[in-house]
């Protein structure tokens, strides 16, 4: 078997950040909720409630989706306000 010299400019995973333990407690509570509340239909049979990060402002929305056309129905913070958030940065 031939093991040659490693290559060094090959790129190694991203290492996972690490979270702090209430931290991590508060986002499974978070999920946990969040699953309540699309198991409860609170936004309809044909919708759901999603959480995502704004790559523009670093911001976390929540979005009501459409689960068939995946559609944003409805989204909080309301993207005027994230444009506004994203001049006001610069």
């Amino acid at each position: 078997m031939d093991i040659g010299p490693m290559n060094h400019n090959s790129a190694l995973p991203a290492a996972a950040p690490v979270i702090p333990a209430d931290r991590a407690a508060e986002n499974r509570e978070v999920i946990q909720a969040v699953k309540a509340v699309n198991n409860a239909a609170w936004f309809g049979d044909q919708n759901e409630l999603t959480f995502q990060m704004d790559l523009r402002t670093h911001r976390m929305l929540m979005r009501v989706i459409n689960r068939n056309t995946r559609e944003v129905v409805d989204q909080y913070p309301a993207e005027y306000i994230l444009r506004i958030a994203a001049d006001l940065t610069k």
